[in-house]
């Protein structure tokens, strides 16, 4: 099956109160060139946590913008694709009908889910609203991040078509064992056996069976 889709980038820029990001992206058309770190000229801040070979593209599903307006009406006219700062937007793919591992032709390029996106505080300073990171999380609307698994020439106009399925683990189910769940060692090996996992999800995951603790995520939740 195909999902057509709208395809955003963005520069790094300033916002008062909060640090520099790249989240106000804008639509892109036409001819694009995809590397293994993402579109051309599509930039990341604080590369520590956003971007690398993991983390390439961020994808949001368009569907999950009409509840976001509901719930928020005095906010509802920012709710509109990119307004998550993603580079990839569809109707029909969501958290629970994308896999971890799996596998996308996109044009010349074929990329890989990797893992649900870990909200972080700026989107509370984006919206306007001071928990919008952890409502994203605890609904598990957080959409998921690629790697390209190969670049090449990309183009607005063409749909992703799914190829490979390589897990048994939704981007939803991934979210709730990480999230959601008490400390679990059996589900941490589930999801550390899903082909594909991003690196950082993997070193997360083991983390917690030799520790024997799950890590606070105050601090990315609300800074």
């Amino acid at each position: 099956m195909q999902y057509p889709m709208e395809v955003f980038s963005g520069k790094v820029r300033d916002y008062p109160g909060s640090r520099p990001s790249a989240i106000a992206k804008v639509q892109v058309d036409g001819e694009l060139t995809l590397t293994e770190r993402g579109l051309k000229d599509d930039q990341q801040a604080e590369k520590k946590i956003h971007g690398g070979p993991d983390r390439a593209l961020c994808h949001y599903p368009r569907e999950h913008y009409a509840q976001w307006a509901r719930d928020f009406p005095d906010q509802a006219a920012l709710f509109v694709a990119p307004a998550f700062g993603e580079n990839l937007s569809t109707v029909g793919l969501t958290e629970k009908n994308v896999y971890i591992g799996d596998i996308f032709r996109w044009g010349e390029a074929l990329i890989q889910v990797t893992q649900p996106r870990s909200p972080c505080f700026k989107l509370n300073f984006h919206f306007g609203i001071p928990n919008m990171a952890t409502l994203m999380q605890e609904r598990g609307h957080t959409g998921w991040l690629y790697r390209i698994v190969a670049g090449g020439k990309v183009f607005s106009d063409a749909p992703l078509e799914l190829v490979s399925r390589c897990s048994e683990i939704s981007v939803h189910e991934a979210g709730v064992i990480a999230w959601h769940t008490p400390f679990d060692d059996e589900q941490y090996h589930r999801l550390l056996s899903a082909a594909g996992l991003s690196v950082s999800w993997a070193r997360t995951m083991q983390k917690r069976r030799i520790s024997g603790k799950i890590e606070d995520s105050s601090r990315r939740l609300r800074g």
